[in-house]
């Protein structure tokens, strides 16, 4: 498969900033496009990915984690639990677009990782300073978020190949 590796690599971060917005809404969505046909993870570790008990399991953790951002006891992204979890999710949504692609799953890692990491502490400062500055309802900027998340990540992992 002839890739483009600057735009693998750069999906790979964007996808690791989905992780770091809503962390099961990128394995949520590699799965789907595995399972779509839109990812070919059929000869590596990952292809259990593309079943449609992975992509089912995924989208409903997903889909609870949407609902779960909302609630006022849910911990901020960039504690160190929720921050470690999308952390692995954005490497391992990193290391499926890599290993779709047949190049280096360490790449595809490292570009995940920093990518969740630049999706939290960015979106945790947006989202805040959108509530605090223009007096918006804090579920109303999650809600955006949802949306541009789920919206960036489909585009990601529908136009990787």
């Amino acid at each position: 498969m002839n890739v483009n590796r600057a735009v693998l690599y750069l999906g790979c971060f964007y996808i690791g900033i989905v992780a770091g917005s809503r962390s099961l809404t990128a394995p949520a969505l590699v799965s789907w496009a595995a399972h779509l046909g839109w990812l070919d993870l059929s000869s590596s570790w990952l292809s259990f990915l593309g079943s449609r008990v992975a992509t089912i399991i995924l989208s409903l953790l997903a889909l609870g984690e949407l609902v779960a951002d909302k609630l006022p006891k849910t911990p901020n992204r960039t504690d160190l639990g929720p921050l470690a979890f999308r952390v692995i999710t954005g490497g391992f949504s990193g290391i499926a677009l890599c290993a779709s692609a047949h190049q280096s799953l360490v790449i595809g890692t490292i570009l995940g990782v920093l990518g969740s990491i630049a999706g939290a502490f960015a979106g945790y400062e947006i989202r805040h300073r959108l509530v605090k500055t223009f007096g918006l309802p804090d579920s109303g900027v999650a809600l955006a978020e949802d949306i541009v998340a789920i919206g960036c990540g489909f585009l990601i992992v529908s136009h990787m190949f």
